[in-house]
């Protein structure tokens, strides 16, 4: 437990420690965020051009470090701080193309998806030949005893629709000033107790160097943020997730404990279809922490409603599972 609490505030520390000098840097070359066109964003969102973004890379490197000294590097724990340094790796790629073209537009949507797969490929592989992971999906803490067995391809689909579906659903709730590091990390605090719950601590020591860094991160991203995490550290934070979730087996469960980042995404989903079918919006503007923006809610009003979701939903998720690891 001490090497658990002293990584999460290793992570903290670093990050409030080197944050005003990145800051500064960022601000001095000029790497700023560019906003989307009028009419396609709230009102408010214009003002936040060029503020500084790519602090992904400040949770990256303020994670990395701490787990790096204080973990014996399992293989389950590396394989995790794979699968969030390479999904930070295309959303910096992304970031990179928005700050030489000077526009909105980075990577292509496909991709992005392609560099997902592959990602989930080499998680699937090493998870199930080295790791040694069963490839079923487990619903234990719904109180179904048995597994249900999957093939080599559906356990692949299954871990697939996992990361791009993590991945996404923090970058689409990335759009208000704390909101997606807040929500992140709720959720690996949560996945962090399910990690220590079940004895494996380089999971849960990687899981409170999230934690911590995500904290430190609020320090300099909230309303008003100095900085944003860019499609950097959504997508780091989103693989991260992800990752955790297959290790502990919980695929299904982090739909419930990442309930915000489902609805969030479900609401572009649902208003793309709807809109394109019938000519109709069902939300004033997707994502849905923009339907409540242009519905005249506050913007911190919106982010601390959000977290106080995803904190009930993530207690929930976390009660679910430990009591399917005791009984």
């Amino acid at each position: 437990m001490p090497r658990v609490l002293i990584a999460a505030i290793s992570a903290a520390f670093l990050l409030l420690f080197l944050g005003p000098r990145f800051i500064q840097w960022l601000r001095d070359n000029e790497v700023g965020q560019f906003v989307r066109p009028a009419g396609l964003i709230p009102e408010g969102h214009a003002e936040k051009q060029g503020t500084p973004t790519m602090g992904g890379l400040l949770i990256l490197l303020s994670m990395a470090l701490p787990f790096v000294i204080l973990s014996t590097r399992s293989t389950e724990a590396m394989l995790v701080l794979f699968t969030t340094l390479a999904c930070g790796a295309i959303g910096f790629l992304d970031d990179f193309m928005k700050i030489v073209r000077k526009r909105s537009l980075g990577l292509s949507g496909r991709l992005r998806i392609l560099g997902l797969l592959i990602i989930a490929a080499v998680l699937t592989v090493v998870g199930v030949r080295v790791v040694g992971l069963p490839t079923t999906l487990d619903l234990g803490p719904f109180g179904l005893d048995e597994a249900i067995p999957l093939t080599a391809y559906g356990y692949y689909a299954l871990v697939a629709l996992v990361v791009t579906g993590a991945a996404n659903g923090v970058n689409l709730t990335d759009g208000l000033d704390g909101l997606a590091a807040g929500i992140s990390a709720i959720v690996l605090l949560a996945y962090t107790a399910m990690a220590f719950a079940g004895g494996r601590l380089d999971l849960a020591i990687f899981g409170a160097c999230m934690v911590g860094a995500c904290i430190g991160f609020l320090w300099f991203n909230s309303f008003p943020a100095s900085v944003f995490m860019g499609d950097t550290g959504s997508y780091a934070l989103g693989g991260a997730i992800a990752a955790m979730a297959v290790m502990t087996r919980t695929e299904v469960l982090m739909g419930l404990i990442g309930l915000m980042f489902v609805v969030e995404a479900l609401s572009v989903l649902i208003q793309v279809i709807v809109f394109k079918r019938f000519k109709r919006r069902v939300f004033l503007m997707a994502p849905l922490h923009h339907h409540f923006e242009m519905a005249s809610w506050s913007e911190t009003k919106i982010i601390v409603r959000f977290w106080l979701i995803s904190l009930l939903f993530a207690a929930i998720g976390f009660t679910l599972y430990f009591r399917h690891l005791v009984g």
